[in-house]
């Protein structure tokens, strides 16, 4: 059945655009993704198992691989907690509180979005190398934070921190604070109100900045780079391994070990997607509540 479309209704998304554009559109952003997204990708699966799947496995289960991965993986466990509590401490003093210096608080919140990673490093070199006061204090108490593992979890942690603040801040200054307002009234306490009222409503908002957060953590190079050190088996990260053994001949386990991030990468993308299906579907289902009431 056709239906009339008056002057003032909107017209239909499908009629929006002629045809032309809308296929000229969806070609440009399909043969982008294809060249810069996926050929890149097959092109890092194609290299890993050039030599066969023999030598793939082992360079996967080199000891110095291992040591990368393993060093990544007690990085991402320190970091991603720490930024979990960082964020959810930040968004609510932001968005439940009025005080002085809010506004300077979300500039340094944004602040390792504004900086380059590997300049973040170097001002850690600078705080806690060898040459400085503090460096020199802490190598006195045999603390070495540069060029150990302490400066790559602190670089890591720079770099990392906003992710689980962003993503909280504008879903709890657009819920409000009616509700813990209302539960106060009736006798809960602070941690009653955020276990029963405030985190049921953040909880996809939070999974997503973790899992952002731990992505991050996994993939960061530029920072790592610079307070790491680089040496292999001690103070590599999966990204560091891969960098240092591209350049050996062959390269076949650089694109293994490669393989092996991407491989990490794609199952939190993954996971982020259902989070956001499952995070949309909880929004729908609450603004749908009143209505049905």
């Amino acid at each position: 059945m056709l239906h009339s479309i008056s002057a003032n209704s909107p017209r239909p998304a499908s009629v929006t655009e002629p045809l032309g554009v809308r296929l000229l559109l969806i070609g440009v952003a399909l043969g982008f993704m294809l060249l810069f997204l996926v050929m890149p990708l097959l092109i890092v699966f194609v290299a890993a198992f050039a030599e066969g799947i023999k030598v793939y496995f082992a360079s996967l289960v080199d000891p110095h691989a291992l040591a990368a991965l393993r060093l990544t993986l007690f990085t991402v466990a320190i970091v991603v907690p720490m930024n979990l509590v960082f964020g959810v401490c930040a968004a609510w003093c932001i968005t439940k509180f009025e005080f002085y210096g809010k506004s300077l608080l979300i500039t340094l919140i944004d602040i390792p979005f504004a900086i380059s990673p590997v300049i973040a490093g170097l001002l850690f070199i600078v705080l806690f190398g060898a040459g400085s006061t503090l460096g020199e204090f802490l190598e006195s108490y045999n603390i070495k934070i540069v060029f150990a593992t302490p400066g790559i979890v602190i670089a890591t942690l720079f770099v990392t921190f906003p992710f689980v603040a962003r993503e909280l801040i504008p879903i709890m200054q657009s819920q409000g604070i009616e509700e813990e307002e209302a539960a106060r009234v009736l006798g809960a306490r602070g941690w009653q109100i955020f276990w029963r009222v405030t985190l049921p409503n953040i909880k996809w908002a939070l999974l997503y900045g973790v899992i952002l957060c731990n992505a991050r953590a996994m993939g960061e190079f530029g920072a790592v780079m610079a307070v790491s050190g680089a040496v292999g088996g001690v103070s590599n990260t999966l990204p560091l391994h891969i960098e240092n053994v591209y350049w050996s001949i062959p390269s076949t386990p650089a694109f293994a070990v490669a393989s092996l991030l991407a491989m990490l990468a794609m199952f939190t993308l993954l996971i982020k997607t259902i989070v956001e299906i499952k995070g949309q579907h909880s929004l729908r289902s609450h603004e749908a509540k009143p209505e049905s009431d």
